[in-house]
């Protein structure tokens, strides 16, 4: 059981001898404790937390979370989560996980709506995820929009976790570096490079926690994690 003041990162290592690196044990055991606690986050998202980067950052907003993915660890360790998504059925489900995992969050921190107008205070959470939303920007004004709404509500100190489809990596497969395309992969979303996301880190005066690490998906896509603080 997570015990109230520890860290999340405390808590992996002290369940295992190996937790504190990658070599998990390959048993049912395993595998079942570890999707117990976390559900099905990304992978990427997992790796933030296992180096210690929510230890302290207990108000942790996911943006565009979908059906809630990303929260079963924050919500069973009793982080203040909120979460917002403009689609309904989504938000419906992310409330019942929240009744079900940490039913003492007030239902209104789950917030349908737009990234454009986020209903919260300036600097009032420590975290912001943005899990494969991004791309789904229709235009470059809205791209940006959502970047720096996220960016508002993040206190100082905070950390912004983003991933999203790019072009790097995926240059000669694609007509241009920026902008709403078709992906080889038969997707269509709003991709950027990485001069893109090196100068919207510069815009926002934010510093990059880790430098910007890419996944090519055989080069029909390509993901890049993109985490700065504030």
């Amino acid at each position: 059981m997570f015990r109230v003041g520890s860290s999340p990162s405390a808590w992996i290592a002290d369940r295992h001898p190996l937790r504190a690196r990658y070599d998990w044990p390959v048993s049912a055991g395993v595998s079942t404790e570890v999707r117990t606690q976390f559900g099905e986050i990304d992978i990427y998202l997992f790796d933030q937390v296992l180096r210690g980067r929510f230890d302290s950052r207990r108000r942790v907003l996911d943006a565009g979370c979908g059906a809630g993915r990303n929260l079963s660890f924050f919500l069973r360790h009793g982080f203040d989560v909120r979460a917002v998504d403009a689609d309904a059925a989504a938000i419906r489900s992310v409330r019942q996980l929240v009744a079900s995992l940490n039913p003492a969050i007030p239902p209104e921190q789950i917030h349908q709506g737009s990234l454009e107008a986020l209903p919260w205070e300036d600097d009032s959470t420590d975290a912001v995820i943005s899990s494969a939303v991004l791309h789904f920007a229709r235009d470059e004004r809205e791209f940006g929009a959502m970047i720096q709404e996220m960016w508002r509500v993040l206190a100082p100190g905070g950390l912004f976790f983003a991933r999203l489809a790019t072009s790097i990596g995926l240059e000669r497969h694609l007509p241009s570096a920026t902008g709403r395309m078709r992906l080889p992969d038969g997707s269509e979303r709003f991709v950027t490079d990485e001069q893109t996301l090196l100068n919207w880190t510069s815009t926002l005066g934010g510093t990059l926690a880790d430098p910007l690490k890419t996944t090519n998906v055989q080069n029909v896509r390509c993901m890049t994690t993109w985490v700065l603080e504030k």
